[in-house]
């Protein structure tokens, strides 16, 4: 993902394009794990909103980062914990920073025994309406990497990202610290493509200062993003690309990067807290629940019960009624065993489902979506696996759609 203001600033859920696409390519079964909620500008939750096999998926992602310390990457100290909110200094008035002081800075921190190539730069004018940022290509003898850093700030009320949820990013390994100033550095060793464990590598490091200046960083093994599928290890480890990122050297981009105003109010949604609160108690006792993901409409988990981890979701949405309109049938012809529809006394519709992993591999997904009169609907699925794009860990899901329909219509996702 490039940075081209961040190919990870996102804003909430960008309701009027979700709307084009499900009219376009209606939701059969969206598991929204990309859905872009109110965490704008994060590097967070890369959720899909799936609107049916065949239909692009809109991924949201958003930065982070933080900046302080001393120290490059080819320096041998380990750098200062100190960030420009920490720092017993007055932050500087906000002023201009160009894109190519960007790419110089970013070079300066480079070790010295490699080239560099491919360089571009993006500045700020102070009045955030740019983010400020780098991108280039540099080459040692143990090869390339494709490398790109950019600066911006939380809108208010954002958290930081932290280590994306095992149910998105199944296979990254992630890292988080607490530096002494009250910063988060999160490193993470990633791929490109998330849904697999192959192809080309991906390292980023994220850090968060306290009063909210975000640095991101991040590499690609091979060269430029999506430019090799060798699976080459970046050049740089993650400890050097922790130190670029906490060098006092961006702190004028930092300064040129003011606070945003507070945006669009947050969309409305049932709180993920309870959400959370609902999903496990309608679980069968004795199971271990672990990786707890949760936001405003929709909770993901991982459970297990001693036969292999499935991952568990429900999703709770509101004024559903005409975007659903005729997929709360099954396609004509369908096997009983894949699709089965039916209404109840009450005129709520249910439509049970099993099918594979829309995200390739061979992982089974079962759901039951419910769609009230009224217009609320609650999608429940399950999957023989912690993450639809992970390994198969289990023969089937452990619930069935029996329990999937009882969990689907219970009433206190509601309140």
């Amino acid at each position: 993902m490039s940075l081209d203001h961040h190919d990870d600033t996102f804003e909430r859920r960008l309701p009027a394009a979700f709307e084009d696409a499900v009219r376009v390519c209606p939701p059969h079964s969206p598991d929204l794990v990309d859905r872009a909620t109110a965490r704008g500008r994060r590097l967070r939750r890369v959720r899909a909103f799936q609107v049916g096999a065949g239909c692009a998926a809109l991924t949201l992602v958003a930065l982070g980062g933080t900046l302080l310390g001393t120290g490059g990457a080819g320096g041998a100290a380990a750098p200062r914990d100190v960030s420009p909110a920490a720092s017993g200094t007055a932050r500087p008035a906000a002023t201009p920073v160009g894109g190519e002081e960007m790419v110089a800075t970013l070079k300066s921190l480079l070790p010295k025994d490699g080239t560099v190539s491919g360089t571009s730069g993006t500045g700020s004018d102070g009045s955030g309406r740019s983010a400020p940022a780098a991108k280039l290509t540099y080459t040692n003898a143990r090869g390339s990497s494709g490398i790109d850093i950019a600066v911006h700030r939380q809108a208010p009320g954002d958290r930081p990202d932290g280590c994306l949820p095992v149910q998105v990013r199944p296979y990254d390994q992630c890292e988080a610290r607490t530096l002494p100033d009250g910063s988060v550095l999160h490193t993470t060793k990633s791929f490109t493509h998330p849904s697999g464990n192959t192809g080309q590598r991906r390292w980023y490091a994220e850090l968060v200062t306290p009063d909210g200046a975000v640095l991101f960083l991040q590499e690609f093994g091979g060269g430029e993003e999506k430019g090799s599928d060798s699976g080459a290890e970046p050049v740089l480890g993650l400890e050097q690309l922790a130190a670029i990122v906490r060098s006092p050297a961006w702190r004028k981009a930092v300064a040129a990067v003011p606070a945003p105003a507070s945006g669009a109010p947050r969309q409305q949604g049932v709180a993920g807290e309870h959400l959370t609160e609902v999903l496990t108690s309608l679980l069968p006792p004795g199971g271990r629940i672990t990786d707890r993901n949760a936001d405003a409409g929709l909770v993901q988990l991982v459970y297990d019960d001693g036969h292999g981890k499935a991952m568990i979701e429900a999703d709770v949405q509101q004024g559903m009624t005409d975007l659903l309109a005729g997929q709360m049938d099954c396609p004509s012809g369908s096997d009983d065993a894949d699709c089965r529809s039916r209404t109840l006394p009450d005129g709520t519709r249910v439509k049970a489902t099993r099918a594979p992993s829309e995200k390739g591999g061979s992982a089974v997904v079962r759901s039951v979506d419910t769609l009230r009169p009224d217009g609320r609907r609650v999608l429940v699925r399950e999957i023989n696996s912690y993450a639809e794009s992970g390994p198969v860990t289990r023969p089937e899901p452990p619930l069935g759609p029996e329990r999937l329909e009882t969990m689907a219509l219970d009433p206190r996702w509601f309140r």
